[in-house]
């Protein structure tokens, strides 16, 4: 029997899965922070302890896994694979590849070996394969570099709405009430003091706010989330022209927490019209399933394995992460 460990490491948790070559589910392991470009030294403890959980579960050795495949976020660019390679393998893996976690993301949403994949969790990214295998990324950087939102950006997008609310430069907005209990503050003035006083951060739970207050038709809300998904149409649309795909039927496929829990179409309608007016044969995908699980099909892709429907029936809806205890490292 062989085995196979699939990897996912964003930017808050790292999840692994561990199967045989029939994609019966033997272990699974979940920790915190995988990107190594906050911190490699946290990003090697979390793949480790995320792997070690998997197989503790499963009964393995690492030494028995015929193959893993690892979606990392960060994964961008030939310099960090120059600082992620050294890291895996001394982590203990020998038989493995890396990819962005993005690609794993579209692996896990679409049948087909191409398409386009978008990320919205802590951070974006937008990428895709087209039908002759040719990989285009877009993004996943930053600010600076051209990006716009996910979590780490939009909890600043929250606290500085509430502040212009405040100070009169904007109008009143719903975000302020729950902002202020999330942070444990009376007065918007108390927290702006404490935050410039002590150069605090805001969390990334604060962008998670965003999705009651448009409900109830919070302005301000509505017009973070729309010009995130208008971003993120720019982002889908440069990925399909840059591939050559605008004549193609491929998926869009959506992932991250962003898009996949909470978002009512104030982020996607503006994705899906650009996609639209980029590839009319394109579908948008709403992500069903941890992206982790497109990492373990890739990973016994790359020993050579067809996925079965009997495997995608399997791990199409697999969504059992969120009761695993995640151990906080001891400095």
């Amino acid at each position: 029997m062989a085995y196979y460990l699939g990897i996912d490491a964003g930017g808050s948790k790292t999840y692994a899965l561990l199967s045989d070559e029939h994609g019966h589910i033997l272990g699974k392991g979940r920790s915190g922070n995988g990107n190594h470009q906050t911190g490699a030294e946290q990003a090697a403890f979390s793949i480790r302890e995320a792997a070690s959980a998997a197989l503790a579960e499963s009964g393995l050795r690492l030494d028995q896994v015929r193959h893993t495949y690892l979606g990392l976020a960060g994964a961008d660019r030939k310099t960090d694979y120059d600082i992620l390679h050294p890291m895996i393998q001394g982590i203990g893996f020998t038989r493995y590849t890396i990819n962005g976690d993005t690609m794993i993301g579209l692996r896990a949403g679409t049948d087909r070996p191409y398409g386009v994949a978008l990320i919205c969790g802590t951070g974006t990214n937008a990428a895709g394969r087209n039908r002759q295998g040719r990989h285009y990324q877009c993004g996943g950087f930053d600010y600076m570099y051209g990006d716009f939102g996910g979590g780490g950006a939009l909890n600043v997008e929250v606290f500085r709405t509430v502040i212009r609310a405040w100070d009169g430069r904007e109008a009143a907005t719903l975000l302020t009430a729950p902002l202020l209990e999330l942070l444990g503050y009376e007065q918007v003035e108390d927290m702006y003091n404490d935050f410039l006083d002590h150069g605090k951060g805001v969390p990334l739970d604060a962008a998670r706010l965003l999705f009651p207050a448009a409900a109830e038709g919070d302005a301000a809300a509505l017009a973070i989330l729309h010009r995130q998904g208008m971003e993120l149409g720019k982002s889908a649309s440069a990925v399909i022209h840059r591939l050559d795909m605008e004549q193609e039927v491929f998926d869009v496929v959506l992932a991250g927490s962003l898009l996949t829990r909470g978002d009512q179409g104030w982020i996607t309608s503006p994705i899906r019209q650009a996609v639209i007016e980029a590839a009319p044969g394109a579908a948008i995908v709403t992500l069903s399933t941890e992206p982790v699980v497109g990492a373990l099909w890739s990973a016994l892709e790359s020993d050579g394995i067809t996925i079965s429907n009997d495997i995608y029936g399997q791990m199409r809806t697999y969504q059992e992460f969120e009761h695993i205890p995640t151990t906080t490292r001891q400095e």
